[in-house]
């Protein structure tokens, strides 16, 4: 390696710092993702949850960053500020003054603060719901009483506002995005017990070489299936034509594009399905009636009908939140009042209706792609015969997020690179011009 490459793979002091104080960060977040709630039987909620019908909503609220199975002081995690930051978000799209706002700076800083506020009301919530879930556990609480419930709610709202906090100063003195960051460590932070899991499996005969063989080679290509779809794009090719500057100067016209990814809502429709296909189940596993438990068996992970549902909703909420986050005719103004335009198209609605027209066409296949991705784990667990770590949803934000944080570090290793290079142009030229004089 030259000497020239190696300050280019982050010899650079300030980034030194940015990573330095992402690491810490995120592990004093895994080090109070690990410290039990005071009051509580860990155990008995565990294994309550592992053989209750719910098991999949907490697996669900574990993948993203909580700790609700473990019932640990940051059991909340990420999730009450993720809420409050979908409400705002989906809320742009219907109201129109916190759209107006969204596209403000201060109305920015200001739906900010409604967020925090918003996140911490919906922490208390959830954290009086699970204090009251856990003394409806046989052995989960010693003695029940008002104290220890309000106990339970003080830390478990306290934890997820000091995540809130952590994860907002991640991505202010740090690199990358601190709540992104803060999930995906936590789904790598149980790759480890996933593995040991799986070696047990092998060495009381339950799972084949063989299983275990072809489980790797699925995730290896899943894993390139999931880089390469994050990736894609189509581009929407723009001409900017010439402009006049002052005193006559012309500028050059400019060919440039407007990428459409393939996946632009993200992992957000999985969740968003996976959130209303374990209702079914989950209610009715607390009834007795027939048909409730006939409603229970059908849609349980594995059978056509839920794989088909679970599919079905993907697919809507890829269309519906892709319509809310992409704007196409604030898009095509912008283009407008830059000058630019779409070739062969005309500038104003006909261009808002053409990015429209390819987003729809560009929208299926990665809606499809996603449906796919989160049924693998849900046929390799029924097909290996062991609840695996591995999930579609996992895998799409622990990509997502590494591929943007790797492209924040290059981006400001280019910036620091030009920034020396017009600071060395800068003492050339005065050194130059005192030659002259």
């Amino acid at each position: 390696m030259t000497a020239a490459a190696r300050p280019a793979l982050g010899m650079d002091p300030e980034l030194q710092k940015k990573i330095g104080f992402t690491l810490l960060a995120l592990v004093i977040y895994r080090i109070g993702a690990h410290i039990f709630a005071p009051g509580v039987n860990v155990q008995a909620i565990t294994d309550y949850i592992r053989n209750s019908a719910a098991a999949g909503f907490f697996g669900l609220y574990d993948t993203l960053g909580g700790g609700l199975s473990r019932a640990t002081i940051f059991a909340l995690g990420i999730m009450p500020y993720i809420s409050a930051s979908i409400i705002f978000q989906l809320a742009g799209g219907i109201v129109p003054s916190i759209g107006k706002m969204q596209k403000d700076e201060e109305g920015k800083k200001k739906l900010t603060q409604w967020t925090r506020y918003i996140t911490v009301l919906i922490a208390l919530s959830q954290a009086y719901t699970f204090a009251v879930f856990t003394e409806s556990i046989p052995g989960a609480v010693a003695v029940p009483s008002l104290w220890g419930r309000l106990a339970m709610v003080v830390v478990l709202t306290t934890g997820a506002v000091f995540v809130m906090w952590l994860g907002e100063q991640i991505t202010e003195r740090g690199i990358g995005n601190g709540m992104s960051l803060m999930i995906t460590f936590s789904i790598l932070d149980r790759l480890w017990p996933g593995l040991v899991n799986m070696i047990g499996f092998y060495r009381s005969g339950a799972l084949t070489l063989g299983r275990i063989v072809l489980f790797g080679l699925v995730l290896l290509s899943v894993i390139a299936a999931v880089t390469a779809m994050q990736l894609a794009a189509r581009r929407i090719p723009v001409q900017i034509p010439r402009k006049v500057m002052g005193r006559g100067r012309m500028t050059q016209g400019q060919k440039t594009f407007i990428p459409i990814r393939l996946i632009t809502a993200g992992v957000m429709p999985i969740v968003f399905a996976q959130t209303i296909i374990i209702v079914p189940g989950t209610l009715a596993s607390f009834s007795q009636v027939a048909w409730l438990r006939w409603l229970r068996d059908v849609f349980s992970p594995g059978e056509l009908a839920y794989d088909v549902s679970f599919a079905i909703l993907i697919l809507l909420f890829s269309y519906f939140y892709t319509s809310i986050i992409f704007n196409s005719v604030d898009l095509a103004e912008n283009l407008k009042k830059q000058g630019g335009f779409i070739p062969g198209v005309k500038p104003g609605a006909s261009t808002a209706d053409y990015i429209d027209n390819v987003l729809a066409r560009v929208t299926l296949p990665g809606a499809v792609f996603l449906a796919l991705i989160a049924l693998i784990p849900v046929w390799l667990t029924k097909n290996l015969g062991f609840q695996t770590q591995f999930g579609g949803t996992s895998v799409l934000i622990v990509v997502g997020v590494l591929l943007d944080t790797i492209a924040q570090i290059q981006q400001h290793l280019t910036l620091r690179k030009y920034d020396s290079f017009m600071k060395s142009g800068r003492i050339k030229f005065r050194g130059r011009q005192e030659r002259f004089m």
